[in-house]
């Protein structure tokens, strides 16, 4: 990442922290940047191999564009 996508990294963080619990970064294990979309995935998998929850999606501007969730739904 260059220093843009660093400075809109950290704008995220701040933004979404402020938000309070239920945000769209908490319980993320790494974020990795993918420059041909210009978004950030905040991977919610626990060591890069178990993943409960597919990531949260939030572009450079700081708009969410997925908030991540269960990748499992339990039957009713």
């Amino acid at each position: 990442m260059g220093k843009e996508q660093l400075e809109a990294l950290a704008r995220i963080i701040a933004a979404q922290l402020a938000e309070g619990p239920g945000n769209a970064v908490v319980g993320t294990w790494s974020i990795r940047y993918d420059d041909r979309r210009k978004v950030l995935y905040f991977e919610k998998c626990e060591d890069g191999v178990y993943c409960e929850e597919r990531p949260a999606v939030i572009d450079l501007d700081g708009k969410v564009i997925d908030r991540g969730g269960p990748l499992l739904v339990g039957e009713s």
